[in-house]
């Protein structure tokens, strides 16, 4: 190990050398570390010392800041059947492979895929596999994920595959085996990018000194091999998923943004006249290519399954006529049964002449009666379990060792073989090599096996992603079969003896055309930044409301401070909102009561809390769209700690920064027009229900200030009258003063050059009934007069707004089950 002459890097080289001493004194035959090459322990040896640099005498510290980047970065995931996320597990330790090793890997899973593709084609053609014996007819059309309707149909470019992901494993004796193939929805590339970025922030100096291989290249290629099977020049890419409650939706959102994909689900799209469409804010945009996410058989409810409500009707026969590329295309995961792995070294000696480079797990299946008895008579060295899809007799719980079933089990699981042999497989327990892990404060070795991925170039070539990530046991057992899906992940870099170019998405300056339309937005995501705006405007206004009622009118000596009406007026307006319930009367003890409830009840859906997990949940679906900082502040636990005013504070500081945060760092897009446009509305209504909760005619001073208190305009008034609370300028300011940003008049002002702005569907240069609505209530604010406003004034713009607000609602939301805008429709 090179030790430098700088003290800090002594130290941590000394650091680094006892752990690795340490760490290979006690971890088993076929570690990564403590086996590999001399020119590879010094890529591990380089490692290490960045680690010691950062985090000095003990590994903790390296993992608490490689899990704070993850967690900066947005990196979550979900179990299934779960409704909250989970923050994404990250070892500060990577899985280190040389460039060497990497290339037998990386052609094996090229190779691989190749024959995959050759496979899924004959399947859908020919059927030469099955006519040659070399594959059972069972295994194909006996198969759920066997899709009929694709027999004959040939994609857009030809190929049934453009992405594939692969679990491997590793033996202690080197060899790398495949445990798992993944071509259904290949999951996890958004992670393995997260990963490097995380990791990238953790150890920025790693990668130049182990001329670490880079990602940008592959993630190119993805999007440009999609690309090529398009028939436009320059294609309009959607990434199509099942939506928020999907275990990995947050990678998706990840991958769509940094890919420059549309994050789209089934609703968002239409099909007409065999060419798929995106439903956005100015009509129909045609969508050339998706890359799916969502389960083939729920895709098109006229061609797979017909209960499906997430699909888009007609899809396959957009891609049937050319017009739309599908990655992958319906009926791959045929691939994915876990029976095929027995078929592939015949297979391969059938295609290619030989056995593929890169092997499965010895399997057997049982509807060969021959496998059959080799599997039951050799239970105790393999693993049992379904041919196809869980959920077979015997085997509830997913796959099992067959050297814990006692002899009950044995022959109850032979019966229900002999009852449909097709159904099971054996499998040989895969052993894996471990790799060094931070927990606690050292290292640990634990077991782990390894995804990778592969991607069709724009040459129609398999590229491989240099790295992956790994999953890593949280128990020592090497058996692939008991560490199930693995605690933690890590980073994998690939390593070697030259530099590598630093590569990025970004093409040459002078060769790209510079453009300034943001992009398509499906009318979905404006709906949903439309009523985030909202949400955050009505629990700011409402928590305004509870401060001015709890710290103004509640004294701990003498109960209410202010005159019982205006106390009245306040508990009204919490009221009418559905907050809380009216208190059975003024004393402190019931206001406390009903303003903790307004604030914090948990049931219902007007409090603060539950408006603000409204913005949360649309915050969950719009991570394509808003910052990491954002989406953070949003899913930011409602606080518990101090008393009822201190969390009223920690709140309105947390509104503060949002708004900031969309002021000042959302581009000003449509997307950020309609996130405007709900705030603008939200707090025009919220100003109106504060005016009518006044008797604007006889308004005392004490109801003046309380209006100002929750118009936030104390200050704007006191800087320009120096006499006390006067009734007309404290209406003027608040209701007609277009100066005033908290004002009603500003609030129709922005509102209406907001709608100037946003498309239009007709050419007849006619105004549309939301741009109508608009005019109509900046007349009603310019004709007003601040001594002769009264309630019926301020009830007509109530009702405006919310005629505005259903107006915008049925001109740019997808309106249920409205399939196609006829009127003004625009196709592009």
């Amino acid at each position: 190990m090179a030790i430098h002459a700088n003290n800090g890097l002594l130290d941590a080289g000394v650091t680094a050398e006892r752990w690795v001493r340490d760490y290979c004194a006690r971890a088993p035959r076929g570690d990564m570390l403590c086996d590999a090459s001399e020119g590879d322990r010094a890529a591990w040896a380089i490692a290490f010392e960045e680690l010691a640099t950062l985090s000095g005498e003990t590994m903790a510290p390296a993992r608490e800041r490689a899990q704070r980047h993850a967690e900066d970065i947005g990196t979550v995931y979900r179990v299934a059947g779960e409704s909250e996320e989970r923050r994404w597990p990250l070892s500060p330790v990577p899985l280190l492979i040389g460039k060497a090793e990497w290339q037998g890997i990386a052609h094996g899973v090229a190779e691989r895929a190749g024959l995959f593709e050759s496979i899924v084609a004959d399947i859908h053609g020919d059927q030469r596999l099955v006519a040659d014996g070399v594959l059972p007819a069972m295994l194909v059309t006996g198969s759920p994920l066997f899709l009929r309707p694709m027999v004959g149909l040939v994609p857009p470019g030809g190929h049934q595959l453009h992405f594939i992901a692969m679990d491997l494993a590793r033996d202690p004796g080197g060899t790398w085996r495949v445990l798992a193939d993944h071509v259904r929805m290949p999951v996890g590339a958004g992670y393995a990018l997260e990963n490097r970025l995380a990791m990238g922030r953790t150890l920025g100096a790693l990668p130049a000194r182990l001329n670490v291989e880079r990602h940008a290249p592959f993630f190119a290629g993805v999007r440009a091999g999609i690309a090529a099977a398009c028939r436009r020049a320059e294609p309009r890419i959607g990434l199509l998923t099942p939506g928020k409650l999907n275990p990995s939706y947050a990678e998706q959102a990840h991958l769509a943004r940094y890919l420059g994909f549309l994050l789209v689900e089934g609703a968002d799209l239409a099909v007409r006249d065999d060419q798929l469409y995106v439903r956005t804010i100015a009509g129909l945009k045609r969508i050339d290519a998706l890359w799916r996410r969502l389960d083939p058989r729920l895709i098109d409810p006229l061609a797979f399954d017909s209960t499906s409500t997430i699909g888009v009707p007609g899809l396959v026969d957009a891609m049937a006529a050319g017009n739309v590329v599908i990655a992958n295309a319906p009926g791959v995961g045929v691939l994915e049964s876990p029976a095929f792995a027995a078929f592939l070294p015949a297979i391969g000696r059938h295609l290619l002449g030989r056995d593929p480079a890169l092997p499965s797990v010895p399997t057997w299946w049982c509807g060969d009666a021959a496998a059959r008895s080799r599997v039951l008579d050799n239970l105790d060295q393999l693993v049992v379990g379904p041919a196809f899809v869980p959920g077979v007799l015997g085997l509830d719980g997913g796959p099992v060792l067959g050297a814990t079933l006692d002899a009950g089990q044995r022959e109850r699981l032979a019966a229900a073989m002999a009852l449909r042999p097709q159904d099971y497989i054996g499998q040989e327990v895969a052993q894996l090599s471990t790799m060094p892990t931070g927990c606690g404060e050292g290292l640990e070795p634990r077991p782990f096996s390894l995804r990778v991925f592969a991607a069709r170039d724009a040459a129609g070539e398999w590229q491989v992603l240099p790295g992956g990530f790994v999953r890593i046991g949280d128990q020592p057992d090497p058996r692939a079969a008991v560490m199930g899906e693995g605690s933690w992940s890590a980073d994998v870099i690939v390593h070697g003896p030259d530099p590598v170019a630093p590569v990025s998405l970004l093409q040459p300056t002078d060769s790209v055309e510079l453009r300034r339309n943001p992009g398509t937005l499906p009318s979905r995501v404006a709906d949903n930044l439309f009523w985030l705006g909202r949400y955050l405007e009505r629990g700011e206004a409402l928590l305004g409301v509870i401060r001015v009622l709890f710290g103004h009118s509640i004294s701990a000596d003498t109960g209410a401070a202010l005159a019982p009406e205006t106390v009245e007026r306040l508990v009204t307006i919490i009221a009418d909102t559905g907050a809380a319930p009216r208190p059975p009367s003024h004393r402190r003890r019931d206001l406390v009561d009903f303003a903790r409830a307004a604030m914090e009840a948990v049931d219902g859906w007007g409090s603060v809390r539950a408006v603000n997990a409204l913005a949360a949940s649309i915050g969950a679906v719009s991570r394509d769209r808003l910052s990491a900082d954002m989406v953070r502040l949003l899913d930011a636990p409602h606080p518990v700690g101090g008393t009822l005013l201190d969390r009223a504070g920690t709140l309105q500081r947390r509104y503060a920064a949002l708004a900031g945060l969309s002021a000042e760092h959302m581009g000003r897009t449509d997307a950020w027009r309609f996130h405007d446009l709900g705030r603008r509305i939200e707090r025009a209504l919220a100003t109106t229900r504060t005016l009518l909760a006044v008797d604007l005619r006889r308004a005392s001073g004490e109801d003046l200030s309380t209006l100002l208190d929750l118009a936030d305009s104390q200050i704007s008034y006191r800087q320009r009258y120096l006499i006390g609370f006067a009734r007309v300028p404290v209406i003027d300011l608040i209701a007609l003063d277009p100066g005033n940003p908290r004002g009603l008049a500003f609030q129709v002002e922005t509102i209406v050059g907001h709608l100037a702005k946003l498309p239009v569907l007709n050419d007849a240069g006619l105004a549309e009934p939301q741009q109508r609505i608009a005019a109509r209530l900046t007349a009603g604010i310019a004709m007003g007069a601040a001594d002769r406003i009264d309630r019926g004034w301020v009830l007509e713009i109530n009702q405006q707004l919310q005629k505005l607000s259903d107006a915008i609602a049925t001109r740019y939301f997808l309106q249920g089950a409205q399939a196609l805008r006829e009127a003004g429709l625009t196709l592009a």
